[in-house]
């Protein structure tokens, strides 16, 4: 159904703030987010855009899944307020990219977990997925969107 790629990834840093609830109202943390580094400068066109996922859905409940809306960290960010300086760990990672709306990104990110991983014969690592926006959502219509899933593997 997907086509998924393994690759090793550096370990980034990233500027990010915290949301709580359903993963797909990470949206309004993103709005916060994009606008804070826009009124800084710490964003722009070419800026990359990452979602971090800590908590299983199937297993917490949708009130208090935990995720970050982030962008990579600038040299010499400095922590201010909400805005927290995290890293995304490096290492090797399933990569899916999916074409379409995020409020579609759940289908391919149960399909990775639930096909996928099963036949593959990979482990996933105990580091958070999150996925990264390929290109710019504001100047293309939701079925174009590319959206990258990234599935830490252990190894």
């Amino acid at each position: 159904m997907y086509d998924v790629t393994i690759k090793t990834l550096p370990a980034m840093a990233v500027v990010a703030l915290r949301h709580v609830g359903p993963y797909d109202t990470i949206g309004e943390a993103f709005q916060r987010l994009m606008a804070w580094g826009r009124e800084r400068g710490l964003v722009g066109p070419e800026t990359r855009r990452f979602a971090i996922y800590h908590d299983d859905p199937a297993a917490v409940p949708a009130e208090r899944l935990r995720s970050d809306a982030s962008f990579a960290a600038p040299a010499g960010f400095v922590p201010e307020g909400d805005f927290r300086l995290e890293t995304i760990a490096g290492g090797r990672h399933a990569v899916l990219i999916h074409k379409g709306p995020y409020a579609d990104l759940d289908r391919p990110y149960r399909w990775l977990y639930r096909t996928w991983l099963p036949a593959s014969g990979e482990a996933p690592a105990e580091r958070p997925p999150f996925d990264e926006s390929l290109n710019n959502p504001t100047s293309l219509p939701p079925s174009d969107w590319l959206t990258a899933i990234h599935l830490p593997l252990k190894g």
